[in-house]
């Protein structure tokens, strides 16, 4: 295994990237919050396909949080994340700290008019505006000519692909598959939450989308139909809470009622106290 070289600051991280520009070399960027899991990796491994320097960030970032949801709970293991790193070849783990890269008097902030008035931005206000500006600092201090963001968090990525365009930003930002557990589960950090007793009712959620699959095969056309019918199955287990279940045009993220052609159908349910989020793109 090589060697990861662990950076921390800014300025640091700046001038090692242009080294790597003056060096002719492309640089692609995965951030993360850490806690790496299959899905990180498989970021990782697509990255590397497509340049020549793989940086990883690891930051929690807190202007993505919002009151009472789980920042200080938020899982870490850093020894286990740099070893995970050096198994994918990652060159350089960017790992600063709240001060580093919000520090005192911070006061701009990047916020959408449209996506995140959808999905995950109805429950969860302040989100996107905290994951906007942190990913347009991230652009600015790695300095990458990819990025790759996995397609679990649909919503996260039609932002991040909006504010590429809207502020003529240079750096490729590709959308990566899903990657499920064995049993079907969207790999998550939040997934360690979970205990053996709750796993039925996490894996309702992928259970409501292969429904909603093989209903719109079947010639169902009428979204509120298969959406009740996913709400039947994710309440089936109890313990559960659904904070949406929609499925919205994969452009826009809006509501469609009669389903013509590809649709999203987007779910995000607590089980216990733990959020999870599932989407499939499904077709007529």
């Amino acid at each position: 295994m090589q060697p990861v070289k662990i950076i921390n600051t800014v300025k640091e991280m700046q001038e090692h990237s242009d080294l790597m520009i003056r060096q002719g070399k492309s640089i692609a960027l995965i951030p993360t919050m850490g806690f790496l899991h299959e899905g990180h990796l498989s970021l990782m491994k697509e990255g590397s396909r497509h340049a020549d320097h793989l940086v990883v960030s690891i930051f929690v970032n807190p202007t993505q949080f919002g009151q009472g949801e789980d920042l200080e709970a938020y899982p870490k293991n850093f020894n286990r994340d740099m070893e995970l790193c050096k198994k994918k070849r990652v060159d350089v783990i960017f790992k600063p700290d709240a001060p580093e890269l919000y520090p005192e008097n911070f006061q701009t902030y990047i916020t959408l008019e449209k996506l995140p008035n959808h999905l995950c931005g109805l429950s969860r206000p302040v989100h996107f505006k905290g994951v906007a500006t942190i990913v347009a600092k991230l652009f600015n201090i790695v300095k990458p000519d990819i990025a790759v963001f996995g397609q679990k968090d649909f919503q996260q990525l039609a932002v991040i692909k909006q504010m590429v365009s809207d502020l003529h930003m240079t750096v490729k930002v590709i959308g990566a598959p899903i990657i499920r557990e064995a049993d079907g589960l969207a790999m998550s950090s939040r997934n360690t939450y979970l205990t053996p007793e709750k796993r039925p009712a996490a894996l309702s959620i992928f259970e409501s989308l292969n429904n909603a699959k093989q209903l719109i095969k079947d010639g169902v056309t009428d979204s509120n139909i298969i959406i009740k019918k996913a709400r039947d199955i994710v309440n089936f287990h109890g313990d559960t809470e659904i904070d949406y279940i929609s499925i919205c045009d994969p452009e826009t993220l809006g509501n469609v009622r009669n389903i013509k052609k590809s649709v999203l159908m987007a779910v995000a349910v607590k089980v216990g106290k733990t959020r999870l989020i599932d989407n499939m793109v499904l077709s007529p």
